[in-house]
């Protein structure tokens, strides 16, 4: 039983850091990322939908993105929703082509960029210690029904402990590679 409690909260844990590596696709560092576009909705015939499934998403240059829907009637639709997100991207239409030029990033715009990276990782970090909360609150209802020794107990809840700390140095290290990607000129 212990042993599945600690294969579950680790489990956990690392979808929380895959989770936070799939936020930081959205966030914007000085080069053009297909994943900046990916929390995009489009309104395709009255339902929202996401913008990768209604339109094909590429990198043209460095700091350029090409949309091309897989409709002519999506162009405008797919156009308006870019420059409508929280971006502030200006898309460009020729033809069946959207190209999405990417600003150059000010100085100013990076540390915000990195103190809303610190932000993810501080609620990466708090989901952590919320998993490690519950598997440890189930390693004490095992002791209080009687189906574990106080010694597990210590022994499971100190190997919660290291799995924790392993998992909050992870979301560290990812954190930290991500500032440094956005700080990077």
């Amino acid at each position: 039983m212990i042993a599945d409690i600690l294969k579950q909260a680790e489990h956990k844990m690392g979808r929380t850091v895959e989770t936070l590596r799939e936020d930081f696709t959205k966030i914007r560092t000085g080069r053009a990322s297909t994943g900046l576009l990916d929390h995009i909705k489009v309104d395709y015939y009255g339902c929202p939908t996401p913008i990768n499934q209604v339109a094909q998403i590429g990198v043209g240059d460095a700091h350029t993105l090409t949309v091309q829907p897989w409709e002519k009637s999506m162009i405008k639709v797919v156009e308006k929703a870019i420059r409508d997100s929280d971006l502030g991207l200006n898309p460009a239409t020729s033809g069946d082509l959207i190209r999405v030029p990417l600003p150059p990033l000010t100085e100013e715009r990076r540390r915000e960029l990195t103190k809303v990276v610190r932000g993810f990782g501080e609620d990466a970090k708090v989901a952590v210690r919320n998993l490690r909360r519950d598997a440890n609150t189930h390693i004490d209802r095992l002791l209080k029904d009687k189906e574990i020794s106080e010694d597990d107990q210590r022994r499971a809840e100190t190997e919660i402990q290291k799995i924790t700390d392993r998992f909050i140095g992870e979301i560290d290290k990812v954190v930290g590679d991500k500032e440094k990607e956005i700080m990077t000129v």
